[in-house]
């Protein structure tokens, strides 16, 4: 017989099948300690421009960072919460780290964005950089 406990199937004695899921069950805890918060990306004439929803995320609670082409969000959405005189029935609401990542495009200047942050919405633009000539260019060759 097949149950399914905490979307993992289980069989019911048998310690093998057992023996597998768990380090599945905690590696999945794991990767639970990261979520990840809805974005939208759009492209203007001069910028592109991402928002990352992060309500209840305080901005210094935010980083921001650039490396090979890469923008990456990472922060924590803290638990701060009095329980004296409550009892919850269910909780919805997503704590802990979080980060995600943007591949930028090829015309992205990375050494021009701005970030701003309002109303729990991060605002990230990002220029886009000067467009070359169209055509190539004509390289000199010294005496060597």
């Amino acid at each position: 017989m097949v149950e399914t406990s905490s979307h993992f199937p289980t069989h019911r004695g048998d310690n093998w099948w057992a023996g597998l899921v768990d380090p599945l069950k905690q590696f999945s805890a794991r990767v639970a300690d990261y979520f990840a918060p809805d974005s939208e990306a759009a492209g203007a004439e001069k910028y592109y421009e991402i928002h990352v929803e992060l309500p209840g995320v305080e901005q210094e609670d935010i980083e921001i960072s650039v490396h090979d082409d890469t923008l990456m969000v990472r922060g924590e959405k803290k638990f701060e919460r009095t329980e004296e005189g409550k009892t919850y029935f269910f909780s919805e609401r997503t704590y802990g780290r979080f980060q995600r990542s943007f591949r930028l495009p090829a015309d992205a200047d990375d050494e021009k964005i701005s970030a701003s942050h309002r109303n729990g919405v991060l605002t990230i633009k990002i220029a886009k950089a000067d467009k070359k000539a169209p055509g190539g260019r004509k390289i000199s060759i010294s005496q060597g």
